[in-house]
């Protein structure tokens, strides 16, 4: 910035107006800023000069650059600060429209700069620019999240690489950079933008090459496909440097969305997987039914059967026994990608474990059914075979139910349910002594939420009075009574905590 601009006494305009486009150009930057930080440094050298304590104003014609000074007084009924007020009947003598309210702008001599004046002002113009640099940046980024950009290690430390990524710089840490990575001063990288924030030293923009939408860009980078919008991702799921999974639809059935995505002999999903170190991507097809999808999702696993609880989203895959290993994973891998995937829990059995799994239960409410109802094993498992899984169920069954079965008649199917009747009332008035011996919290039996036996289960977990219940969460609660839904869960400890709230 020339000297002579702030030590003569005059204001050269053309000047002023050529060192502004200059360093306009220079910064990339409005003109407008750079004249504005110029007044703002003029107008401090001035109420150094005419005294801090008056409102000083400074003009800068933007066509000719000459500079004008003039010193502002707010016109009052009563003056109480005269460096900055006048009153009514003073400011008529200057201006004979003069009002209350109304500013009035006296012009002053041309300031000389000293040079300790002239070096104050090249740092509030040099800060001045800065700021203006940094907002500039702030803009230019600040709507760019979510999108891919290029740029170059300019530090690579402990802790994070810092990218010059053009008119500023980009961090990325080391837990958002893929495992075993390492760049050095020079290399050019990709990264995903993943917040933009504007600070007093600049704006800080934070880089990832782990998230998952990374991969998405990249995606839509080699694919026309996807960029198109042809091939929809509907889901991502990444364990960075290692695996991933993409779920792929295209509603055009002339377009095999996986094959392109992968492209002539891998061609594409390989460029992908370079970026990524050598990160295996594994495209599955997406589908609106959860059970399809879930058997899509464990691939390259093949799967034979899906049980689906719908209600709390959760997914038992039975796997051959060949398919085991491979469907869950090194580490269980590819069930965790999977379900992060689908968005649902998914647990794998291989088809021995179900089976057994199957017989146990079998076994155990065959033998259940025997002892309450002291009858043999003929009609213990002719019983199970219809679905009664238990007594109670039993109880509360209709006599048409049992004669239905083979070699039940009425008669039978009478005694059976009596005898049925009898268990449940004696284990039901056992259970009703044994919470009189606890002293079981009234409060808990008053929610009306619980039978006998589960007040019963409650105390034996240690929930003993409404407050125990009511600091329970609902997976909690639903790891007490496996067979309660979320549903009924949370409709208890909402009702438990209502006594906080009163």
């Amino acid at each position: 910035m020339s000297t002579a601009l702030w030590t003569d006494s005059r204001f050269y305009g053309p000047e002023l107006l050529q060192i502004s486009d200059a360093v306009a150009r220079e910064k990339g930057l409005n003109k407008d800023k750079v004249l504005n930080a110029m007044s703002e440094a003029i107008q401090r050298a001035a109420k150094s000069k005419y005294g801090l304590e008056n409102d000083i104003r400074v003009d800068i014609d933007k066509k000719t650059g000459e500079v004008n000074i003039f010193q502002c007084l707010t016109v009052v009924s009563t003056v109480e600060n005269e460096n900055t007020e006048i009153s009514l009947e003073d400011a008529k003598k200057r201006d004979s429209n003069a009002q209350i309210g109304m500013e009035l702008l006296t012009k002053l001599p041309p300031i000389s700069f000293n040079r300790m004046a002239a070096q104050a002002g090249r740092q509030i113009i040099s800060q001045k620019i800065h700021e203006a640099e940094r907002e500039k940046q702030y803009e230019e980024f600040k709507d760019r999240v979510g999108e891919i950009v290029s740029g170059i290690v300019k530090r690579a430390e402990f802790n994070s690489v810092t990218l010059d990524i053009g008119r500023t710089e980009a961090v990325i840490r080391r837990d958002q950079l893929i495992p075993k990575e390492n760049f050095r001063v020079g290399d050019r990288v990709r990264a995903y933008i993943v917040s933009v924030s504007r600070e007093v030293r600049g704006p800080q923009i934070e880089l990832s090459r782990t998230h998952p939408q990374f991969l998405v860009k990249l995606f839509k980078q080699e694919v026309p496909e996807v960029y198109d919008g042809i091939i929809e991702i509907k889901s991502v799921a990444r364990d960075p440097g290692s695996r991933a999974k993409i779920a792929v639809y295209t509603k055009d059935p002339n377009i095999d969305p996986i094959g392109a995505c992968v492209g002539v002999r891998g061609s594409r999903v390989q460029s992908i997987i370079q970026e990524l170190q050598g990160e295996k991507i594994d495209i599955v097809l997406w589908s609106d039914d959860p059970a399809t999808f879930a058997v899509n999702a464990l691939a390259p696993a093949e799967v034979s059967k899906v049980v689906m609880d719908e209600e709390n989203k959760k997914f038992e895959v039975l796997a051959p026994d060949d398919q085991l290993s491979l469907a869950i994973g090194r580490r269980g891998q590819n069930v965790r990608l999977a379900s992060i995937l689908i968005g649902w829990t998914v647990s794998v059995v291989s088809e021995t474990e179900a089976m057994d799994k199957k017989n146990k239960e079998y076994h155990d409410q065959s033998n259940n059914l025997m002892v309450a109802l002291d009858c043999d094993e003929v009609i213990a498992h002719l019983l199970v075979n219809e679905g009664f899984a238990n007594v109670e169920e039993l109880a509360g069954a209709d006599i048409s139910e049992l004669t239905n079965i083979d070699g039940f008649d009425d008669d039978i199917a009478k005694e059976l349910i009596n005898r049925a009747n009898d268990f449940v009332e004696k284990k039901e008035n056992e259970i009703a002594e044994k919470l009189k011996e606890v002293n079981f919290d009234k409060a808990i039996m008053d929610l009306n939420f619980f039978s006998n036996k589960e007040l019963l289960t409650l105390f034996e977990n240690n929930v003993k009075v409404l407050d125990d219940l009511a600091d329970l969460s609902i997976e909690e609660l639903m790891e007490i009574f496996p067979n309660m839904d979320s549903s009924r869960a949370s409709d208890i400890i909402l009702k438990a905590r209502e006594h906080w709230f009163k």
